[in-house]
């Protein structure tokens, strides 16, 4: 997802684009290491800008005070995941700067440093510092939480269930539940894990982000398997607790994408543009729409996904052959990204992606991964099962 070093890089120049084509221009590349390209804002009057500012003041006047500096990259982590900027993160791995190479920092910085390689897609090196910090804090319930989490992406999931088990006796109540049907949803068990986490939320003190979380996996869960009413009701519920969050806004745009409801997505990610992925969302409803905003908008996707690859970032293999699919319609390309995208995560949008581009192309044998993800693990997902039934009737 992101080198050691975070570049917080604008390109300036649009490509030329027709109705049919895209035409990629060379990104910016900055000669002098000193020449700033982009400097991230915040707004002076939001609180949590006012936070930030307050705890980097403090910080420079205290560089090796390990609690402030844990404190300000939790925060702009919290910041990062919620606006879906990872400058953010690159900022929360320079305060970390002091500690970061040491073969074993205090277990703080191994935490925050697991998070910010989870995101950056660095699974391995996340789950190396995980363990690190389990070894010396074995309660320690946030870094059992991100190993689940990265366990299941991996698709690794008897695994991902044993780290959801530790969390029984050192996280609130709602946790464990939540962690094992997000799990179990995928693995043959929809309908017990629909149960269990409507359960949960009924009988919990779930904050609101802890909510949100909740909500978004029932809310995939019940999508999956077919049952939009429960679906739509999850996003909804998620939606008007009012904590602004990336991933839920992902999920609800993709679900109403799958049904048709393009203005919604409109309505709903307008103002979204910043992320990768939910302008991309919105450049898919706008081409669906017709509506002339997709051209430029399909255009500063092809900018951003061509300057990752210039950096050696290649974090958003999911989001780029998606919109090399669906946006450029080259399914060849999109199917070697979808394979390279395979290597790394193992979740139902990337198995949908393998198939899809599989299907396109022509190239059944590539799809087999993807079903034999499908088949072993019994995963529940009418769209997959029909995708795979398409490419095993074709071959």
């Amino acid at each position: 997802m992101k080198n050691r070093r975070i570049i917080t890089t604008l390109i300036a120049l649009w490509l030329m684009c027709s109705s049919t084509a895209i035409v990629t221009a060379e990104p910016t590349r900055p000669t002098d290491d000193a020449e700033v390209l982009e400097r991230l804002v915040l707004k002076t009057t939001d609180p949590v800008s006012r936070e930030l500012r307050t705890l980097r003041q403090r910080l420079r006047q205290e560089p090796q005070n390990l609690e402030l500096a844990a404190q300000l990259a939790t925060r702009y982590i919290e910041q990062g995941r919620a606006e879906g900027d990872p400058r953010f993160l690159g900022q929360a791995q320079a305060v970390l700067g002091p500690w970061w190479d040491e073969p074993s920092p205090p277990p703080s910085v191994l935490l925050l440093r697991a998070m910010i390689r989870q995101n950056a897609h660095e699974f391995d090196r996340a789950l190396a510092d995980l363990d690190q910090v389990s070894a010396t804090q074995p309660f320690n319930a946030q870094a059992w939480l991100i190993r689940a989490s990265i366990l299941q992406v991996q698709g690794r999931y008897n695994e991902a269930r044993q780290a959801c088990q530790r969390l029984r006796h050192i996280a609130a109540r709602h946790i464990t539940p939540a962690c094992l049907a997000d799990i179990e949803g995928l693995t043959g068990h929809a309908t017990k894990s629909e149960e269990l986490l409507t359960t949960t939320l009924t009988n919990s003190t779930a904050s609101g982000r802890e909510r949100i979380w909740i909500l978004t996996i029932l809310g995939e869960l019940a999508a999956r398997v077919g049952n939009t009413q429960t679906a739509q009701q999850s996003y909804t519920d998620a939606l008007r607790i009012g904590v602004k969050d990336q991933y839920l806004l992902s999920a609800y745009a993709d679900f109403l994408l799958d049904q048709g409801r393009y203005r919604e997505v409109l309505s709903l990610l307008q103002s979204e543009t910043k992320p990768d992925g939910l302008l991309l969302r919105l450049t898919l409803a706008e081409q669906a729409l017709h509506l002339p905003a997709a051209t430029p908008h399909a255009a500063e996707l092809a900018s951003r996904f061509s300057a990752s690859r210039e950096r050696g970032t290649r974090v958003h293999l999911r989001e780029e052959a998606r919109f090399t699919l669906e946006l450029l319609h080259d399914p060849q390309t999109a199917l070697a990204l979808a394979q390279a995208n395979w290597k790394v995560q193992k979740e139902p949008w990337d198995a949908r992606l393998l198939l899809e581009s599989a299907f396109a192309t022509g190239h059944i044998s590539a799809a087999r991964p993807a079903i034999e993800w499908l088949t072993t693990n019994h995963v529940d997902d009418i769209r997959l099962k029909e995708l795979a039934r398409l490419i095993q009737e074709k071959s």
